[in-house]
């Protein structure tokens, strides 16, 4: 990361910390062999495999047995999604999932009607947060799996999924959870949380890119999404990435080590951040709940404005500040708007308009102050055409 930027986008990645750097770096001179290699090397990294497997399942408060190591929260999300519906479809052929998942969940829901389940979508309130009890409307005697997000990577919102999950059980029905922007940010349980499966990745939490897991609890069906040489139990086929997954649980750990010192800094530096917005410009708003949400994604807009949403953003990238105008994962590829903002009310002018700054660990007070007065900047570009 370029010490001239600031970097307000860590809901979309975050820069590698530099102890998980130091461990990857360490497992790529010392642990290099194949883990599935009956010889000292290969012996070497099934130690280092299994080892980091213990400690994950440790943070999460599972059986090491039921985590299953990713190349990151897609194919998590689509394993969980595709493998269960595959390997219970003479139980039924319907999904529910709310409107507001990521576009891997989405896109996979898409594939799997073209295979012949049926998807519900859930519909959410305006502020972007799911009422458990709307859970109960869609069920039908055919429904073998619901979907929720724990923390939605666009608002911030945190959902209720214990409840969602216990809603599900009640009625001997699976529950999944996309766990990638809760995890490392929120204590996750998995004994409480009431999910089956649960999605997590490493690029979100200051690891590397290229990893993640699924945590599928014990008694849980579920297909392969990978065949090939039988590694992670059967199920996942494929060489296992050690540094990758070293990196990623030093990662996890840190997340547990600096929990309460990243909370308290970044809900610090997100209300610095929106106390300067409302108090510089007149028409700011706020999309989702502002209460119940992690505090580094805050989700914005400018009344009258929303067009010049990905202008804004390319001249905060030329004053040397990257911000996102939506999920990093769609919104900036289409021309259709926030499948997001649109779920929550907001016309087609808003759902293209809102900016999405996202704080970390490594941010601080002057990138906060910057970016106000950055902003401060592009409303005199703007100006007199537009106006804050």
């Amino acid at each position: 990361m370029s010490m001239n930027r600031i970097y307000l986008d860590n809901a979309a990645t975050t820069p590698v910390d530099p102890l998980v750097l130091e461990s990857m770096n360490q497992a790529f001179k010392e642990c290099f062999g194949n883990a599935s290699s009956m010889h000292t090397d290969g012996t070497l990294a099934k130690e280092r495999l299994e080892n980091a497997r213990a400690r994950l399942a440790e943070i999460l408060t599972c059986s090491p047995e039921e985590v299953y190591f990713t190349s990151g929260g897609t194919e998590a999300n689509n394993w969980g999604l595709k493998g269960f519906a595959f390997a219970n479809r003479t139980k039924g052929n319907h999904i529910i999932v709310s409107a507001i998942e990521h576009d891997c969940v989405l896109n996979t829901c898409i594939w799997l009607q073209e295979q012949g389940f049926r998807i519900t979508m859930l519909p959410v309130g305006e502020t972007g947060v799911i009422d458990p009890e709307s859970v109960t409307e869609p069920l039908k005697p055919e429904t073998i799996l619901i979907s929720v997000m724990h923390v939605n990577n666009e608002l911030g919102t945190i959902q209720p999924v214990s409840e969602i999950g216990r809603i599900a059980h009640e009625n001997n029905i699976a529950f999944h959870t996309d766990a990638c922007q809760s995890f490392g940010k929120i204590f996750l349980n998995a004994e409480t949380l009431n999910a089956d499966m649960i999605s997590i990745n490493a690029h979100k939490i200051y690891g590397p890119k290229g990893t993640g897991a699924l945590i599928i609890r014990k008694g849980t069906m579920i297909e392969p999404l990978l065949h090939g040489g039988g590694q992670e139990r059967g199920f996942r086929s494929t060489t296992e990435n050690i540094p990758g997954i070293e990196g990623f649980v030093r990662a996890a750990e840190l997340c547990k080590v600096y929990k309460t010192d990243d909370t308290v800094k970044i809900r610090s530096l997100s209300d610095l951040l929106i106390s300067g917005l409302r108090e510089k410009f007149e028409n700011v708003y706020f999309n989702g709940n502002l209460q119940q949400r992690i505090p580094g994604i805050l989700n914005f807009a400018f009344s009258g404005q929303e067009g010049e949403a990905m202008r804004i953003m390319l001249m905060l990238d030329e004053e040397g500040i990257s911000v996102s105008a939506g999920s990093a994962c769609s919104a900036n590829h289409t021309g259709s708007g926030s499948h997001v903002l649109n779920a929550i009310g907001k016309n087609p002018v808003e759902a293209r308009g809102a900016i999405r700054a996202s704080i970390g660990r490594f941010n601080t007070e002057k990138d906060i102050i910057k970016f106000i007065e950055a902003l401060l900047r592009i409303k005199k570009k703007l100006n007199p055409i537009n106006s804050f």
